[in-house]
C-alpha cells in the first residue's frame, strides 16, 4: 500500500507539472504568433533604417563627428578613446525558454574576454531580469539593467535605452556600444547575434546589411543643411533609436518560440514520465490484488483443513 501511495503522489505531482507546461505552451504559442507579425512588420523598417544610414554615411566623405570617429572610419581619434567598451544585452525576464539566455551568456561573455584581450574594459547594460540576475555574479561591471516584465517591445522603451547609452556614450563613459540579441532565422533555429551600434562603422554596416539580404545604393550624393556634423548628430540617435528596436522586437519573438519550444518538449516528456507510472501504478495494484486473493485462497484451505 505505501508503493502505490508513493506512486500516486508521483502521478499527481506530473499531472500538475503537465498541466502546466501545457497552458505555457499556449500562451507561448499565441505570443509567439503575435511577436511574428510584429516582427515581420518591423524588419522592412529595420532593414530599410540600415541600408538609408550606411547610404547616407558612405555619401558623406570625410566627416568629423562624435558618432562616427576619426575621417569616418568607425574608430575614435586618441583623446576621445577610454578604453572601456558597453556590451547590451537582450535577455528575457522569466526562465523556462531553453537555451535562449545560456547562449547569450556565451556570446557575451565570449565579446567580454574579446574586448579584455584589447585591453580594454567592458561595462554591461542589460535587458532582462535572468541577464541581471546572471552577471551580477560576474566580475564585470554593470552599468545599468532594463526589465519591460516580458512584455511586447514598444518604441518607447527602445527610446529609453536609446537615450541612455547616447547620454553616457557623449559623457564619455565608453567610447563603443555593442548589442548582443537573438537572430531568429526560424522557428526552430535561434542564434545569438552581436552588431556595433556605434561609432558607426562603414564595413561593419555593409556586412550586417548584405547577411540580412539588403545590398546598399551607390554613387549617392547627399546636400547636408547646416553642416555633415550637425546632420550625423541629429540622425545618428535616431538610427541608434530604430536598431534597437529592431533588436527588442527580433528578441521578444525569439523568446516566445524558444520557450514554446521548451514547454512542448517538457510536456513530452511529462506524458513519457507519466505513462511509466501508470504502467508501474498498475504492476503494483495487480500484485496486490493477485496477493489478496493468495491470503484468502490459502486462508480457506487452512480453515477447512
Amino acid at each position: 500500500m505505501a508503493n502505490l501511495r508513493d506512486v500516486r503522489l508521483r502521478m499527481r505531482a506530473i499531472e500538475q507539472t503537465l498541466q502546466v507546461t501545457s497552458a505555457m505552451n499556449l500562451i507561448s504559442t499565441s505570443k509567439l504568433r503575435k511577436g511574428r507579425r510584429i516582427l515581420e512588420d518591423t524588419e522592412p523598417f529595420f532593414l530599410r533604417i540600415q541600408k538609408a544610414m550606411l547610404d547616407i554615411y558612405e555619401g558623406a566623405g570625410r566627416v568629423e563627428s562624435r558618432f562616427l570617429g576619426r575621417n569616418g572610419t568607425g574608430s575614435l581619434p586618441p583623446e576621445r578613446k577610454n578604453g572601456r567598451t558597453a556590451i547590451l544585452a537582450v535577455t528575457s525576464d522569466k526562465g523556462l525558454a531553453g537555451g535562449y539566455n545560456a547562449n547569450i551568456f556565451r556570446e557575451v561573455a565570449g565579446l567580454c574576454e574579446s574586448v579584455t584581450a584589447e585591453k580594454k574594459s567592458p561595462i554591461l547594460i542589460l535587458i532582462g531580469t535572468i541577464g541581471y540576475r546572471y552577471f551580477i555574479h560576474s566580475p564585470y561591471l554593470i552599468l545599468e539593467n532594463f526589465s519591460f516584465q516580458s512584455k511586447l517591445p514598444q518604441m518607447d522603451n527602445a527610446r529609453e535605452i536609446a537615450d541612455f547609452i547616447i547620454s553616457q556614450y557623449l559623457w564619455g563613459m565608453f567610447d563603443e556600444v555593442h548589442i548582443v540579441y537573438t537572430h531568429m532565422y526560424s522557428t526552430v533555429k535561434l542564434l545569438p547575434a552581436r552588431r556595433q551600434i556605434i561609432p558607426l562603422d562603414a564595413r561593419k554596416m555593409q556586412e550586417e546589411l548584405s547577411a540580412s539580404g539588403g545590398e546598399k545604393r551607390v554613387e549617392l550624393q547627399f546636400e547636408y543643411v547646416p553642416s555633415k556634423e550637425e546632420v550625423f548628430d541629429a540622425l545618428v540617435p535616431l538610427y541608434v533609436k530604430g536598431i534597437i528596436y529592431g533588436c527588442l522586437v527580433e528578441a521578444y519573438a525569439s523568446e516566445q518560440s524558444a520557450r514554446m519550444t521548451a514547454m512542448d518538449e517538457a510536456s513530452k516528456s511529462a506524458e513519457e514520465i507519466l505513462e511509466g507510472l501508470h504502467l508501474s501504478y498498475n504492476r503494483a495494484r495487480q500484485a496486490g490484488i493477485t496477493q489478496g486473493v493468495t491470503e484468502i485462497v490459502s486462508g480457506s484451505a487452512a480453515l477447512s483443513g
